[in-house]
């Protein structure tokens, strides 16, 4: 089952895609789905109207989640690429609300920096409370997958040594289109790439992740409460802009294309910030 947050008549709104269709839940966005009792019988069950999937204006997956943790350093080649060595833990950080977009909105590149980067990731999207799990319960809390783009504004990430100021710029990362259950996604293995106006700059695959995400559930449930609507972005593979030689960031006007196979595609236009 594939579920979508859509923008309508000035709200946002929850919808079940079904081939060329999408059938319209009486929920907000899918964040309200999942906090429903046996969200998904429901969600498969619900019968609203129906509208063509053509021309859907799609807003952030999860339009305010309690909570968006990232995962760095996460793919082998990735980790390698950057000159380091494999993590023994998760490296961690949190990203705000205020930096998710859509799935075809634009991709705000601020006025203050000129080295934007690409980031590639396979989203988990977190459909029942978890807090100190492990294995299959760990698996049992995950509602699916999405696609997300952490794109990151790399001299401010590099200012310190705690990342959070590179990565939530506002208008910045795109997820979605949809969720794909559990129950339906592909396996463990996923190709994962991203191009930059038709330049294919990354391509890999989720089993290269050093933490699978049972593991990063189990991990982050330790810490905190997961709650449903939480969003895991699990890492990104090599081949970002910060470490080519030369280095390549984002433009004002080139197109981010993100795809997971099996799950689903980002396509974003970056625009410059223009401050008022």
């Amino acid at each position: 089952m594939k579920l979508a947050t859509i923008r309508d008549g000035g709200g946002t709104l929850a919808v079940r895609i079904e081939g060329d269709e999408a059938v319209e839940l009486d929920a907000t966005d899918v964040g309200a789905v999942l906090r429903r009792e046996r969200w998904q019988s429901w969600a498969a069950a619900a019968g609203g109207a129906r509208r063509p999937t053509d021309g859907l204006d799609y807003a952030p997956l999860v339009v305010r989640p309690d909570k968006v943790v990232c995962v760095g350093l996460n793919y082998r080649n990735h980790i390698l690429e950057m000159g380091r060595e494999l993590p023994d833990h998760p490296t961690l950080f949190a990203k705000y609300t205020s930096a998710l977009i859509g799935a075809t909105d634009d991709i705000v590149l601020p006025a203050v920096s000129e080295k934007v980067d690409w980031e590639a990731e396979l989203a988990v999207v977190i459909g029942a409370r978890a807090r100190h799990v492990s294995g299959d319960d760990a698996l049992g809390a995950i509602a699916g997958y999405s696609v997300l783009n952490d794109v990151s504004v790399r001299d401010y990430q590099n200012r310190t040594l705690q990342w959070l100021q590179g990565k939530t710029f506002e208008h910045s990362s795109p997820v979605g289109p949809w969720l794909v259950t559990r129950d339906e996604s592909p396996g463990p293995e996923r190709e994962i790439t991203c191009e930059v106006d038709g330049e294919l700059m990354q391509k890999a695959n989720t089993g290269d992740l050093v933490f699978d995400p049972v593991a990063l559930v189990s991990y982050i449930s330790a810490i905190t409460t997961l709650e449903p609507g939480d969003i895991i972005a699990t890492g990104t593979p090599g081949g970002v802009g910060a470490a080519r030689d030369p280095q390549r960031f984002l433009r004002s006007g080139e197109t981010v294309v993100t795809r997971i196979a099996g799950i689903g595609e980002l396509r974003n236009v970056c625009r410059k910030e223009r401050i008022v």
